[in-house]
Parts: C-alpha cells; structure tokens; sequence
C-alpha cells in the first residue's frame, strides 16, 4: 500500500488515503517519490478554479476528475516498470517532467506537448507526487539530474521549466537593459538566479510587494528590488532604466502586477505574462500600438527546454533555490501557506 494526499472535494483539506501501490503495465515506470515541490498551480487546483476577475471563474471540475493526487515537481527513484519501457532502469533517480500531453496531436508531435488540448498532466489529469510513489506513462518523461541536490532538482520541473522558458522568451536583452521580474515566490526566484546565464549583460530589477523577500531576491542576483505600490515607483524605474525596461515578466499573474509591467516597459519592449494568480485589468489598444509592445503568454516549458535546463543546472553556478521542506503530511499546511503568502522560496514535501 502506498499514502497520499488528495483532493476529494474542491476546497477542503487533502484526505490521506491508503491505495494500492501501482503496478506498471507497458511502457509505464513507477518511481518512488524522494521530493516533491508545493507550487502555486496547485493551490488553484485544490481550489478547483482559476479567478478572472469580476466575479468570473475558470471551473476546473470538467478537466480534473476527484479525487486526484496534486504533486507536479517531482524527484525520486525508479523502482519498477512495464515491460515495454525501454531504458528505464530501477534505481535510476530522475527528475519527471509532468506537462504530459495526448502524444497524437499535431501540438503533441512538434514537442509542445505542455500546450496539448487533452493535456495528461501529473497532479492535475493524472494522480502526481504528493504521495509515495508515482506513475509515469513513458520513459522518456524521466530526465537524469546527475549530481543535482534531489530537492533542488525536483523544482527545475516546474518554478526551473518556467522561468526558463519565460526567459528565453524575453530576448533579446543587450547590455545595460534592465529585466523587470515581477514577484519573488519559487518561479520568479528561479527566474533571477537563471538570468545572470540567459542574459548576462542585462540588470535585472525586482517588484516585490512582500518586503520579507528582498534578500532572498538580492541573494538570487537582484540589482535593485522595489516595491511596485510605493509612490512614484513605476515612474523612478522607467527613469532609471533609461525609458523603461526592455522586458518584464509577471511571475504574480494579478491585475495589478500587469498593469504594472505593461506600463513600466519601453517602447518595443516585451511583457511576458506567466503567474496565474487571478483579477483583471483594462488593456488600452492605443498604448499597445503607440509603444508597440509585444504581451506573451508563457506557459510552463516543453520537455526539450526541461532537458536544456538541466544540462545548465549541472555546472553547479546557479545559486541554490532556498527550500522549506516539509513531511507529506503537512501538504495541507503548505498550500495554506502558500495561498496566504507565507512561504520563503519553495516549499519542498519530502515523502
């Protein structure tokens, strides 16, 4: 038998249950779970809905059938297989990239299956890592993370995926162009500690409401933290970034925070919106044109971009994401913690 934790009813604490520990059939590959990252996408799952303001809610009750095992940053070790997954090895520790799709669509076909349409996503569509074990469909989901912490490279399959990927997105940045990361939670840290690599010559300014978390971003490689609804604050930015910045990304996904990002870059500048944190707010068409700003969507990475990452993570330069790890059974806590805006860095559950 194996525990988890699942969501039984949308909104109520996780139930610990005792089922039966999965056996591998096919090309499927069971892991035991040695780490598992608590991420913000979770809190939306447990709440079973996205808020889009003005009242208005994306239901995830169609697309999430209950109960399910939440849990998408996953680490751990191989200790079974079908026999038809080729390569797997028991004993093999492995990051498991979650973002699964059909694998027959045309989407699923040109790698991007973390935009597939009957998406097959661990901790969402598919019971994830906030148990004892877990089970993958293929091998290929199963990336080696070499001599990596294994609590520091359960992270890179979600808050690492995503920053990277907002990242490149960003570019081009030349020197002296500032970057504007928007919130330090997990996902904008990872994205500070990985901008010294994709962008070397740009400095990078954080907006950061939450004051408790300024070392954290100065330690990740933050020239210059503010806080976005201090008087004059968007305006002393564009000033001391010569215009504005060339790029921001929103790691929050409030409507503040866009708003904020979208009038503090310059003209041809690029606003990458990731953070899924919900609200609205007026975009004014004229502006778009007038500054001929490029607004990009930015959803988690693809698995090519997973593998990318953590070829770069290897060299041992990027600094460490702080961590709060956690017992399984305090998976309940954690997204309270998380909802409510109490957590340093990433909350990792430790089975």
């Amino acid at each position: 038998m194996m525990k988890c934790y699942q969501v039984e009813s949308f909104g109520k604490p996780l139930a610990q249950a005792l089922r039966d520990t999965p056996r591998p059939q096919g090309t499927e590959v069971r892991v035991r779970v040695g780490h598992c990252g608590v991420c913000h996408s979770d809190v939306h799952l447990h709440d079973g809905y996205f808020d889009l303001g003005g009242g208005n809610k994306l239901d995830l009750a169609r697309g999430m059938a209950l109960p399910r095992t939440l849990g998408h940053e996953i680490a751990g070790t191989i200790d079974a297989h079908g026999p038809d997954a080729e390569g797997a090895t028991i004993g093999e520790r492995r990051v498991i990239y979650p973002w699964i799709g059909c694998g027959r669509c045309s989407t699923c076909a040109r790698g991007d299956e973390h935009l597939c349409s009957s998406p097959q996503a661990l901790g969402a569509h598919r019971d994830g890592g906030f148990a004892d074990h877990v089970l993958v469909p293929h091998p290929r989901y199963l990336l080696d993370y070499g001599t990596l912490p294994e609590a520091q490279a359960c992270t890179y399959a979600c808050a690492g995926v995503t920053a990277y990927s907002a990242l490149k997105k960003a570019a081009p940045l030349g020197e002296g162009d500032t970057l504007l990361v928007i919130g330090a939670g997990g996902v904008g840290l990872s994205a500070v500690r990985l901008a010294r690599r994709l962008h070397p010559l740009a400095r990078v300014v954080v907006a950061e409401v939450d004051a408790s978390k300024a070392d954290l971003a100065r330690a990740a490689g933050a020239a210059e933290v503010i806080d976005p609804r201090a008087d004059g604050a968007q305006r002393a930015l564009i000033k001391s970034s010569g215009g504005g910045a060339a790029a921001a990304i929103d790691f929050v996904g409030a409507g503040d925070t866009f708003g904020f990002g979208f009038g503090a870059v310059r003209k041809g500048g690029k606003l990458v919106c990731v953070g899924l944190f919900g609200g609205s707010t007026p975009i004014v068409p004229v502006m778009v044109a007038l500054k001929a700003i490029t607004v990009l969507g930015s959803y988690v990475g693809s698995l090519a971009e997973l593998r990318e990452l953590l070829a770069l993570a290897q060299d041992g330069t990027l600094p460490a994401l702080p961590l709060d790890p956690r017992p399984l059974d305090a998976a309940t806590q954690a997204l309270a913690d998380l909802r409510a805006g109490r957590a340093r860095g990433r909350i990792v559950l430790v089975p």
